[in-house]
């Protein structure tokens, strides 16, 4: 369990493709004909509402006989208590404490016990618990995720124990390794101005102190309730049994009285911002760099997410080729939408698209950001072609079917549960890939030019303090 999880879902894959899909000289009406083919392959989605307000999504996959539960909570670190960092993350240790039937780490044994896997994480804006099992288990463990939906055993002992356990991952991942938070943790603090979206959401040391059973009971009461989260179901199962169960188990846990809503809301940046921060552990320097994103699901997001394919994933990309391949200045380049902690569906606020690599000595700072401005310029210069923009589709498909597939369909589960709970709509998962076939280059070079202009910039580097 942790701030990051199992899982990582983002659009940072080293694949190489090759090929061109279309026929960039067909005419307007066949192209447009292209656009609107849905994908041939389509997730099942079964989507209701119990009377408690739990959103309930269902997708039978008899591949093999394993069922993937996963409950996801409308709460993430963007909107923890001020003064209190690091709390959604503390809590989520704190679901694996104990509940009404279930002692202390038995939730884990039932599950290893039985053959399975689980695990949780804390993410912008939601909070997440699954388990992988043997289909004919999938009723213990609805009835366990109930069961600890209902309530938690929360007593000072456990609370006093995972501050500590929290406090020590801190130490661990973050304050005692080189580049530890960078820059998935450092960029946002950096690059946004509301508290919410720039805040540190490891916690800071004194804030996860503070915590008490005061704050951790309602913490619970207010965002641990049915109408503030979505239980999704995937894998060989019987959907009628599955439904009867969910019923029987969850139907009856009462709802909350959620806060409103936070302003979530960035500015819009007028000029480039730069930063160094000191680390005493770090060998070599390294640069991260951070634009912001357009608003979700609006056709620039979509375009982005292909400029990102273009620009940076994969072997093949621009920045690869320019900072690994031609010049030598790094091994390495990455990054994406949501990186390091998700991917670029399954958040609900303002983003960054983010790169970052870690460089020779004898390289400038200046130098690097020299290339990454010389790609983007020379990408609006030419233009994004019908045969390019067909390219980046051909590998954004590729991940979204690697993300459908990930892990016995946790992939699948991971965007059945955020589409449910951010649009109310687990079957946008069937309609992504016609969503980017509707862009067009010319919103490509559109987006471009908005939204990554070096005012839209914040450039982090790493100044390295340890000897080689």
């Amino acid at each position: 369990m942790g701030l990051g999880g199992f899982f990582a879902l983002n659009s940072c894959s080293q694949k190489t493709t090759s090929g061109v899909a279309g026929d960039t000289n067909a005419p307007q009406s066949t192209q447009a004909t292209e656009v609107a083919k849905v994908a041939t392959y389509q997730v099942p989605v079964e989507y209701y509402t119990l009377d408690n307000g739990l959103k309930v999504v269902l997708s039978p996959d008899k591949t093999a006989p394993v069922a993937t539960i996963a409950a996801y909570y409308n709460i993430g670190f963007r909107i923890e208590p001020r003064n209190r960092t690091g709390f959604a993350h503390l809590f989520e240790h704190m679901m694996f404490q104990g509940s009404n039937n279930l002692g202390k780490m038995e939730f884990i044994q039932v599950v290893q016990k039985n053959g399975g896997i689980l695990n949780g994480s804390t993410r912008f804006d939601f909070t997440n618990y699954f388990e992988i099992v043997p289909a004919h288990k999938l009723e213990t463990m609805l009835w366990a995720e109930a069961d600890r939906m209902r309530g938690l055993n929360i007593t000072q002992e456990n609370l006093t124990n995972q501050q500590g356990v929290v406090k020590n991952e801190v130490k661990v991942n973050v304050l005692n390794q080189p580049y530890g938070g960078f820059p998935w943790l450092d960029m946002p603090q950096y690059a946004n101005k509301n508290w919410h979206n720039a805040h540190n959401f490891y916690g800071d040391l004194k804030d996860l102190d503070a915590a008490n059973l005061e704050d951790v009971q309602s913490f619970f009461k207010t965002f641990y309730a049915p109408n503030n989260a979505a239980l999704v179901v995937v894998g060989d199962f019987n959907p009628a049994e599955a439904k009867t169960w969910i019923k029987k188990y969850f139907e009856n846990i009462p709802k909350s009285t959620l806060p409103p809503k936070v302003d979530l809301t960035e500015p819009r940046q007028e000029k480039e911002q730069r930063f160094s921060k000191d680390d005493k552990l770090a060998t070599k320097p390294a640069l991260a760099f951070a634009y912001h994103m357009p608003d979700k699901n609006t056709p620039e997001y979509y375009a982005m997410g292909l400029l990102d394919q273009i620009l940076l994933q994969g072997n093949d990309s621009r920045l690869y080729q320019a900072l690994v391949q031609e010049r030598g200045y790094t091994g390495s380049v990455s990054g994406g939408i949501n990186s390091g902690l998700g991917n670029m569906f399954n958040y609900n606020g303002p983003m960054l698209w983010d790169g970052s690599l870690v460089y020779d000595k004898t390289v400038s700072a200046d130098s690097v950001v020299a290339v990454l401005d010389r790609e983007i310029q020379k990408l609006d210069k030419e233009g994004v072609s019908q045969e390019l923009l067909d390219l980046a589709i051909v590998k954004m498909r590729s991940d979204l079917y690697d993300q459908v597939s990930q892990l016995y369909g946790f992939g699948k589960a991971d965007l059945l549960a955020t589409f449910a709970l951010f649009e109310n709509d687990p079957k946008r998962i069937n309609q992504l890939e016609t969503e980017f076939r509707k862009v067009t280059p010319e919103l490509m070079q559109k987006t471009l030019r908005e939204y990554l202009r070096p005012t839209n910039r914040t450039i982090l580097t790493i100044n390295p303090l340890a000897k080689s």
